[in-house]
């Protein structure tokens, strides 16, 4: 929210999306800097904390759901195939970077509260900068899709001076990233509120389903076709011109509500 910009580490939470019949659960809430606490290898907000435990990224999940309130109790185990030691700007003056830090990797989810579990791959990357994404971008499509050659990621979008970015990248299973041709554009049906969506796909492609609909943000799984193969990809879609305007701006506290600090 804007409220985050003069002091970024003031305003910050754990976001947990679990999709799923009878474990659907939204958490986003805000924490002040007296709660945040971090070290080389651990970042704590308030009661949930993540950090590595020898090759195992770890997180301990603690949290409130948005809007009814439900606990949201649990742990993540994130075992990485390969890390990535590449990353990648998104604007010329290199004031946003995106880091694929670990794109195979095997995942072990338990959490009590809702009671479910699973196991099965994961993917991790990192989007940092040094200004507010809005005050640099109108908008990004991102996607990638695992392979039998690798992990294919499209991140392609326009800056607010009109100008634009795109990767295409496929990264081997030793964690090398390898520029590739970009495929072409295919147009999906917009989301229940009007958010275009577009990816890349060697033929056709299509939704398979909208895990998060939300005015000014999408994500979703694809069906598409990458290097003669049929692949399921996770797709995102970002407006920052939606994210601005006043109306989001109102709603956004109903979805991440902040908590006073030491309040657990």
């Amino acid at each position: 929210m804007k409220s985050g910009k003069g002091q970024p580490e003031n305003h910050v939470a754990l976001n947990v999306a679990l999709y799923g019949r009878g474990a659907r659960r939204w958490t986003m809430t805000e924490r002040g800097a007296g709660d945040l606490h971090r070290s080389s290898d651990m970042l704590a907000i308030g009661p949930s904390s993540v950090r590595w435990e020898g090759d195992c990224l770890l997180f301990d999940i603690e949290e409130v759901g948005a809007v009814f309130g439900e606990t949201v109790r649990g742990t993540v185990k994130v075992h990485p195939e390969a890390l990535v030691n590449s990353g990648f700007p998104l604007d010329p003056q290199g004031r946003h970077r995106w880091q694929p830090i670990a794109t195979r990797s095997r995942i072990e989810v338990a959490f009590q509260k809702p009671g479910v579990s699973w196991s099965g791959d994961a993917y991790v990357d990192s989007n940092f900068g040094s200004e507010p994404m809005e005050d640099r971008f109108r908008e990004w499509q991102w996607s990638r899709a695992h392979g039998k050659c690798g992990t294919a990621v499209f991140y392609e979008g326009t800056r607010l001076d009109g100008s634009t970015f795109s990767l295409s990248l496929n990264i081997d299973r030793q964690g090398i990233p390898h520029l590739s041709e970009m495929p072409d554009l295919v147009h999906l049906r917009p989301t229940g509120w009007l958010m275009p969506r577009s990816t890349r796909s060697e033929g056709d492609a299509s939704v398979v389903k909208t895990w998060e609909d939300a005015p000014f943000y999408s994500r979703s799984t694809l069906g598409a076709r990458l290097r003669g193969e049929n692949v399921l990809a996770v797709h995102e879609s970002l407006s920052l011109t939606r994210f601005i305007s006043p109306v989001v701006q109102f709603m956004l506290p109903y979805r991440m509500p902040r908590k006073a600090s030491g309040s657990g």
